[in-house]
């Protein structure tokens, strides 16, 4: 029984045994004051008219001594008492409580997003679609979570995804797509239910296990995004930045453009100077357009900014003058050059394969069985990561699956190990600044990952063009500052992010000033954090 209902149990119950007792008082008045008999049934129906102010019948003649109309006047008292405070004390509250905790169990959205169930990176795909004016739902199973989410402001419904009647009346027929995001054993069974009420509704399906992806696409989802492998392959390059001077990945957006994420090694040529004094622009024609340090972003830097170690860059320029920034970024001493991967679930079975496609020497520490783990034991023990000689390794990538484990290491290492750098995975985007906190190098976050990775297939008119990175970099339109100068739209002190290039008639126009103005059909390329790509496209759509 829920507590709304035992309330009002109680409630009654207790109004029976004031009537029962007042019953009683009125039969021993009316015999002590009046000497009159009357039946407890007969008192009952008495008083009960006396509480409620409905009259009172045939006696209220009999009442001619004082003692019996004191009797009377203190139940009219105490009638009118429970009539004017029990109401609004007790039984509108329960009332609107009752209202209050039926959580919904339908929609009335249109063109919507329908996102089963509700975790923290489906509120970052949440929050890329809110910024594109695109309306989602949840659904989810617990009247609880659906409560919690309709409190603070979030649009939820309560339902099982697997039956076809939640489907319906999360409005299926009227939707955009559907994503599922349960467990890799429950989506395909939503998948097939939703095929049977709507053959043609574009399905997203997010699988952790490498294997089950299949099955995903038999059941009938277009797309299967598989977030842990992408997440993997960042940290292992992130990793891989640290032992070669090779140039890693990179965004091309024309023949003599491109652009890419730097991490600045400790003991590198960049560390200590500012960016003014790097003459990167100068000297090689390489502009920084954003810095991620500690976990905040900075738009377009200032010169004088300092560039300490372990600050990540957010570059362009042309492949040849970012493949020599390369080599600065690293520190010149020769080796060690061997990584550590802590942790062998499916981001750090990724991390392991790419660091060994890159040919970059690797142990694996983890507490499990698997044949390809070098050394058996806990990453958080400090024993297991002296016996893995942690010291001797240029970094380690924490891929743990448990945030408070990862955060814990990160600790550990801090105090045996402190010229390690440490590449860490989070599940939770506020994990991030908490292991920055802890001393970590570089954080990135599976939520993150996933949310951009998602949003950037459900979104038409918007791609992201780095989902694997701390920074957002998107190609987007802006039809709402169209003819509105970059100047006066202010984008880098107002919105905190910067537009690093726009194409125009098939040609791509950088190194844009802040009188560039936004013409019909221009597609932007606009690079910051989460948050501020975000509060840009509110903007400009």
């Amino acid at each position: 029984m829920n507590t709304w209902w035992r309330r009002i149990c109680l409630s009654l119950v207790a109004l029976f045994a004031i009537v029962l007792a007042y019953a009683g008082l009125y039969r021993w008045g009316m015999a002590t004051f009046q000497g009159e008999q009357r039946s407890l049934i007969k008192s009952a129906q008495i008083v009960i008219e006396i509480l409620t102010t409905a009259g009172f019948g045939g006696d209220s003649g009999s009442w001619t001594t004082p003692g019996m109309n004191l009797i009377v006047i203190a139940m009219n008292m105490s009638g009118v008492l429970l009539v004017f405070l029990a109401l609004p004390i007790v039984v509108v509250p329960l009332f609107q409580q009752a209202l209050e905790t039926q959580p919904p169990e339908s929609t009335e959205l249109t063109d919507h997003v329908i996102i089963c169930s509700h975790t923290e990176r489906a509120d970052v795909l949440r929050d890329e679609l809110e910024a594109a004016d695109v309306p989602s739902v949840f659904i989810e199973d617990e009247p609880e979570a659906v409560t919690a989410l309709i409190d603070d402001g979030i649009e939820a419904m309560l339902g099982d995804p697997e039956q076809e009647e939640t489907l319906r009346a999360a409005n299926i027929d009227a939707a955009r797509a559907l994503v599922v995001d349960i467990s890799d054993e429950a989506n395909p069974e939503v998948i097939l239910t939703a095929r049977e009420l709507r053959d043609d509704i574009r399905t997203i399906s997010v699988a952790e296990d490498r294997e089950v992806a299949t099955y995903h696409r038999y059941a009938g989802a277009d797309e299967v995004v598989r977030p842990r492998q992408v997440l993997g392959r960042s940290l292992a390059g992130k990793a891989a930045m640290s032992v070669t001077a090779e140039l890693q990945e990179t965004i091309e957006l024309g023949d003599q453009l491109e652009i890419t994420e730097l991490r600045i090694g400790r003991g590198s040529d960049l560390a200590g100077r500012t960016i003014g004094e790097s003459n990167m622009r100068d000297r090689m024609g390489v502009n920084v357009i954003g810095a991620w340090i500690d976990g905040e972003f900075a738009p377009a830097p200032d010169p004088d900014m300092v560039i300490d170690p372990n600050t990540i860059l957010l570059v362009a320029g042309s492949h040849e003058t970012l493949t020599e920034l390369t080599t600065r970024t690293v520190s010149p001493t020769g080796g060690p050059y061997r990584v550590i991967v802590g942790g062998y679930g499916e981001v750090g079975h990724t991390v392991s394969e790419t660091l060994a496609e890159s040919g970059v020497p690797h142990t694996i520490v983890d507490d499990g069985d698997e044949e390809a783990i070098d050394i058996v034991g806990d990453v958080t023990d400090a024993d297991t990561l002296v016996n893995a000689d942690v010291e001797s390794a240029r970094s380690i990538v924490l891929a743990l699956d448990d945030d408070t484990a990862a955060i814990y290491a990160t600790l550990v290492l801090e105090k045996i190990a402190p010229d390690v750098e440490v590449i860490a995975r989070a599940n939770e985007t506020e994990t991030v600044r908490k292991l920055y906190r802890a001393g970590a190098e570089y954080v990135l976050a599976l939520s993150t990952v996933t949310g951009r990775m998602l949003s950037s297939l459900l979104l038409e008119d918007e791609e992201v063009l780095t989902p694997e990175t701390q920074f957002e970099i998107i190609r987007t339109t802006a039809p709402a500052l169209v003819g509105r100068s970059l100047g006066e739209v202010d984008v880098r002190a107002r919105l905190g992010c910067t537009v690093v290039a726009a194409e125009r008639d098939g040609e791509l126009l950088t190194n844009l000033g802040a009188e560039f103005t936004i013409r019909t059909g221009d597609t932007l390329i606009v690079a910051g954090s989460d948050e501020t790509v975000n509060r840009f496209i509110s903007v400009a759509k």
